[in-house]
């Protein structure tokens, strides 16, 4: 399956694919307007696209300021998980955040979300702290991980 995977920078034209992704994926899910405005007026904002035949089935957005990068959001729709295309996909937007200059990578995750951290260990990400009453939708606490790149 991985030979039919490919990877590409975030087009205006994709949001509506990447939006149906986010829907389905987060309690909160950003609107088409905020990746908009990602797409066009944040300088820092870098996406990336995993497409199979031809059709967007996951993404994930970064910011990269000076030397350090940001995941801001990374998903894969519900039919292609468990397939370890979310480690595939962490792995490109790493590559690519190192060839842009940076030296390490932060995120913040549910701290329920034990899944999406067991994949971030893999890569090396530890624990950095703990953001209080983080998310909106039912004020969990959010595990901010590291990582030196």
């Amino acid at each position: 399956m991985s030979e039919s995977i490919i990877f590409r920078d975030m087009k205006p034209e994709d949001i509506a694919q990447v939006v149906a992704i986010e829907q389905v994926s987060f309690a909160i899910p950003w609107t088409f307007e905020t990746f908009e405005r990602e797409m066009t007026i944040n300088e820092y904002a870098r996406y990336t696209v995993m497409e199979k035949d031809g059709a967007i089935i996951g993404y994930c957005g970064m910011w990269l300021i000076l030397d350090e990068s940001h995941i801001t959001n990374i998903a894969i729709l519900p039919e292609y998980r468990g397939r370890n295309l979310g480690e595939v996909l962490l792995n490109e937007v790493i590559e690519k955040a190192k060839k842009l200059g940076a030296h390490s990578m932060t995120l913040e995750v549910r701290v329920s979300n034990e899944i999406a951290q067991k994949l971030y260990r893999k890569f090396g990400f530890l624990n950095g702290g703990i953001r209080k009453r983080y998310y909106t939708d039912n004020y969990e606490d959010a595990l901010v991980m590291w990582v030196r790149l």
